[in-house]
């Protein structure tokens, strides 16, 4: 099975990296925009995910990996919505800003960029790779 590759993103007071750290994983609930659900379906365990601290922090400060595909969202008041189990696999050496990545050329087409409001992207493996470099 190919690896895909994703971000992630939480407000840092709601559910911060070093919550998932603390709690070594976690039911990725919550999301309710139909876009990142399709994302969310996508996911399959195994794959990668950056975690990206918004509003506060406005950095990639993690790197997680999906351990359990979609499954109904036990926090939705209506059917359809999903989540994924997350575990914490290790923080980044340096977290990686939004000015950062705005400097990148190759990062220029990512969702985080074009679709500001967007809590789960799907990202291609060079872009994933870039961001992990530049956060080394």
């Amino acid at each position: 099975m190919t690896t895909q590759y994703w971000l992630v993103k939480s407000e840092p007071e709601a559910y911060a990296w070093s919550d998932l750290v603390r709690d070594k994983r976690t039911a990725w609930t919550g999301v309710r925009n139909y876009q990142a659900r399709i994302h969310l379906n996508a996911m399959k365990p195994g794959d990668r995910v950056f975690f990206y601290e918004s509003v506060t922090t406005k950095a990639v400060v993690g790197i997680a990996e999906v351990t359990k595909a979609s499954f109904p969202d036990t926090t939705a008041d209506e059917p359809g919505w999903v989540a994924v189990e997350l575990k914490a696999v290790a923080p980044l050496a340096h977290p990686v800003t939004l000015e950062q990545i705005k400097k990148v050329p190759a990062l220029a087409g990512i969702a985080l960029l074009r679709q500001s409001r967007l809590s789960v992207m799907s990202l291609a493996k060079a872009e994933f790779d870039q961001i992990a470099k530049l956060g080394a």
